[in-house]
């Protein structure tokens, strides 16, 4: 079966999403970051979704249950590289993701992360 991979880079983990998503790859991935999250006690998760050119009712709630999931093993989560097409389709579907922090790029992310989880 493939898998996202999972990066770690410090204090966080950071998630490029390079294929399309299907549910049981999504599903695959939000069971890898939350047991990663557990293990190395990640304070921040930065998923790079840059590479999609869609995102579908089903992902775009896997995105806010990994957020959510991560807030509640103390991680903040921050999501990158959302394309103009992507973010249309999202409010088409009326999906506001509520509690999914974004950012432009993963240098603006990254930085997201930094002022929320150290300055806490």
């Amino acid at each position: 079966m493939e898998r996202i991979p999972i990066l770690q880079m410090g204090d966080f983990l950071l998630v490029t999403i390079q294929v399309d998503m299907h549910d049981q790859l999504a599903l695959q991935l939000q069971d890898d970051l939350s047991e990663r999250i557990s293990r190395t006690s990640a304070r921040g998760v930065l998923i790079d979704i840059s590479a999609l050119d869609m995102v579908d009712s089903f992902i775009g709630r896997m995105i806010g249950m990994i957020s959510g999931l991560s807030r509640i093993m103390d991680a903040e989560t921050v999501l990158v590289g959302m394309q103009p097409a992507v973010a249309i389709t999202l409010v088409e579907l009326g999906m506001t993701l509520p509690g999914v922090s974004t950012a432009l790029n993963v240098e603006r992310g990254m930085t997201l992360l930094r002022e929320r989880t150290y300055s806490q």
